[in-house]
């Protein structure tokens, strides 16, 4: 399933970060866990971790560039469990 995914909040003061680097380049697979990219604020250094399985698509923020709070870092494509 496609998905965006967007800058979070982690502090109530946070407005923007610096993505500093990307773990894993467009056409890459990740697995839960596996830190996908890392930004960093005023205050604090954060991986961003991957919550599922999945390929990522497309790098919307490169290294170095700065993101607003809720705005698409990226695009992936997560696998969803089959149903039983």
């Amino acid at each position: 399933m496609r998905s965006s995914l967007k800058l979070a909040r982690i502090g109530m003061n946070m407005e923007e970060a610096t993505i500093v680097k990307w773990h894993k380049r467009p056409g890459e697979r990740f697995a839960p866990g596996e830190p996908l990219y890392e930004f960093e604020t005023e205050k604090v250094t954060q991986e961003v971790d991957a919550t599922a399985p999945g390929q990522l698509l497309e790098i919307s923020v490169p290294e170095g560039e700065v993101a607003q709070v809720g705005q698409v870092v990226c695009v992936v494509d997560v696998e969803l469990p089959a149903k039983t």
